[in-house]
């Protein structure tokens, strides 16, 4: 998820997407972990891993996973009036979505429903 916090006022947004690990082989696992690539990483596995490959699929926001979910980031800004590029410049190939599928290398399914959707949670704090 993604909280904003500054100058007396707070959004948070909650991201949540569904992760299924893939089988390992024990000499695998042991090989991965052996490598210090899992000491770094939340949940100790990068879903990106090139070689590694721990998940077998996902359902949500693959950004959310590797670490910041933008299209969320995208939503939390809007309630502060920052509005970068969203999702009605992506079908051209620029935006949010866009450069986040290009970063990811994985296509997103999810963008338009989770930017149609006004930010989960802001108060202003006094």
């Amino acid at each position: 998820g993604v909280a904003l916090v500054g100058e007396g006022r707070e959004v948070i947004e909650v991201a949540t997407t569904a992760v299924a690990m893939r089988d390992y082989a024990r000499d695998e696992l042991d090989a991965y972990v052996a490598s210090g690539d899992p000491l770094d990483k939340a949940g100790a596995y990068a879903i990106q891993h090139p070689a590694f490959r721990p998940v077998a699929s996902w359902r949500g926001c693959y950004a959310n996973v590797v670490g910041l979910p933008l299209c969320h980031l995208v939503r939390a800004l809007r309630v502060w009036r920052v509005v970068p590029p969203a999702d009605a410049c992506s079908e051209q190939g620029r935006g949010v979505p866009a450069a986040c599928q290009t970063h990811t290398g994985q296509r997103c399914t999810v963008f338009r429903d989770i930017l149609a959707v006004r930010a989960s949670r802001h108060s202003s704090r006094r």
